[in-house]
């Protein structure tokens, strides 16, 4: 049975993982900072599927939240085999000379630093042990830069820099890295780009079926249920209708 850690597991993609993964032969751990959406989840996954579930209330920007978080784990969730760096985020589409200082350091703070800070926490372990599997959700702004993305963009380009790293330094102890990369997705991700304007963010899918969160649950399952020997260094996916993270073709 693998225990498998998922950070930003609350909505979109990271509880569309863990519903997926709950039908599997593991444990989970899930991170959030809602607490009351987490909180749901897990009972909702447990009475569903009966998978042990390990809440954990926690933002994975600040550092010293985190170190405790991954302390409190009880020992019968240990060792981690599994983490998913999910939890990210985009905020606005500001170009650089208008950019919201806040809005940027949210996004730094998160999609870079959250994601080295928990898996500087959770990769000794599994250097330790020679065994293990890290899975880092980029996004095809990890290779192309848009209008007014910036920022973001350079965020989702350091996760790939950093997967590549990872995939570099843990070579030598049978560790796995993967980054997925999705194009357009109809999650909570524009929503929380544009502060809860709801309308706003209905218009980003105008014209074109964009992917779910499932649709990228599925591919997670998929790369761990790979043989032993086998990586998916880095999958890309976006919907039929896009080719990269600027061209897309409306209805």
């Amino acid at each position: 049975m693998r225990n498998i850690l998922i950070t930003g597991a609350s909505s979109g993609f990271g509880e569309a993982i863990a519903r997926n993964l709950s039908h599997t032969d593991c444990r989970l751990i899930l991170t959030a900072r809602r607490e009351d959406k987490l909180v749901a989840l897990c009972k909702e996954i447990e009475d569903d599927t009966q998978c042990p579930v390990l809440p954990l209330i926690f933002d994975v920007r600040d550092q010293a939240a985190c170190e405790e978080a991954i302390r409190s784990i009880p020992e019968e969730f240990l060792p981690i085999d599994v983490l998913v760096n999910n939890a990210g985020l985009a905020v606005e589409l500001d170009p650089i000379h208008k950019g919201a200082l806040e809005d940027w350091e949210r996004m730094i703070d998160t999609n870079i630093k959250g994601l080295l800070y928990i898996t500087r926490l959770v990769a000794p372990q599994m250097v330790e042990r020679k065994s293990g599997h890290i899975i880092n959700l980029g996004s095809t702004a990890s290779h192309e830069v848009y209008m007014g993305g910036g920022v973001y963009c350079a965020t989702k380009h350091a996760v790939l820099a950093l997967s590549k790293a990872m995939r570099t330094d843990f070579l030598p102890y049978g560790i796995k890295v993967t980054m997925i990369a999705p194009g357009a997705a109809e999650t909570e991700f524009s929503n929380v780009r544009f502060h809860g304007d709801q309308a706003r963010a209905d218009k980003v899918y105008e014209g074109y079926d964009p992917l779910v969160a499932k649709d990228i649950a599925d591919i997670v399952e998929f790369v761990l249920n790979r043989p032993a020997h086998v990586c998916l260094n880095e999958i890309i996916v976006t919907p039929t209708a896009q080719f990269n993270g600027v061209i897309t073709r409306n209805k």
